[in-house]
C-alpha cells in the first residue's frame, strides 16, 4: 500500500499535536515532519521529501505564503495544503497564486482532512465549503474587462464552468454546446493560457481577474 508522506507546519503545539493525534493512526499517511515555523520546514523539506506539506498561514519570521512560494519554486512535486482559522478571499487568491492544492479551515473533521490530503496527494485540488463558497463569489463576479485578452466571452464561460469542477460533459449540457466542442475550446483555453493543467488555468484566471 502506497503510504502519503505529511510534514506539518504550524507555529502552535497544540495544533500540531492535534493534526498528529488525528492523522497519526491513519495506515496510509506517515508524518514524517513537524515544524513550528516556515523556516525550518523548509530547511527540512529537502532531506525529508515529503509527498504533502500541511501549513499554517500566519506564521512568524516566515509566513505559509512565502512557505508556499518558496517551496513551490524548490520542490514543485510537493502539494501544499493550506490551513487557517478563516477563508479569506485575498487570502485564497494570493495561496492559490503561490501554488497550492488545497485550502481547508481548521475547525474541519477528520474525514475531510483525509480526504483532503488523498485528493491532494493524488493530482488534484480540495477546498473546505466555507472557502469554496468565497471562491464561488469570485467566479460568480464578472470578470474585469480590460483584462480579456487572448480567451473569447465563451472560452471565459468554460474556464468558470472548470474553476466549478464540471465535466465536460456538464459543461456541454450547461452551454448547450456538444461535448467535442467543449473539448476544442479546452484546448484552445489551455494554449492560449500557456498553461498544461487545472491547477495552472486557476490561478492564470485568478492572475487575469477573469475569476
Amino acid at each position: 500500500m502506497y503510504v502519503i508522506k505529511l510534514h506539518i507546519v504550524d507555529d502552535h503545539q497544540m495544533m500540531l499535536d492535534g493534526l498528529r493525534a488525528l492523522l497519526g493512526d491513519e495506515p496510509s499517511f506517515k508524518i514524517i515532519g513537524e515544524s513550528n515555523n516556515g523556516k525550518v520546514a523548509f530547511a527540512k523539506i529537502e532531506e525529508e521529501q515529503p509527498d504533502v506539506l500541511l501549513t499554517d498561514i500566519s506564521m512568524p519570521e516566515m509566513n505559509g505564503l512565502e512557505l508556499t512560494q518558496a517551496v513551490k519554486e524548490k520542490f514543485p512535486n510537493v502539494k501544499v495544503i493550506a490551513l487557517s482559522m478563516f477563508g479569506e478571499r485575498n487570502t485564497i487568491s494570493e495561496m492559490l497564486q503561490a501554488g497550492i492544492s488545497g485550502y481547508i479551515v481548521k475547525n474541519t473533521g477528520k474525514q475531510e482532512l483525509i480526504q483532503a490530503i488523498n485528493k491532494v496527494a493524488q493530482g488534484g485540488m480540495f477546498f473546505s465549503d466555507e472557502v469554496s463558497a468565497e471562491m464561488m463569489k469570485v467566479i460568480s463576479a464578472p470578470p474585469v474587462k480590460e483584462e480579456v485578452i487572448s480567451l473569447t466571452p465563451r472560452e471565459i464561460e468554460i474556464v468558470k464552468l472548470i474553476a466549478k469542477e464540471y465535466s465536460n460533459l456538464q459543461i456541454a449540457e450547461a452551454l448547450f454546446i456538444s461535448e467535442r466542442t467543449v473539448e476544442t475550446h479546452r484546448k484552445n483555453i489551455f494554449r492560449k493560457s500557456n498553461t498544461k493543467s487545472v491547477v495552472g488555468l486557476i490561478k492564470y484566471a485568478i492572475e487575469k481577474k477573469l475569476l
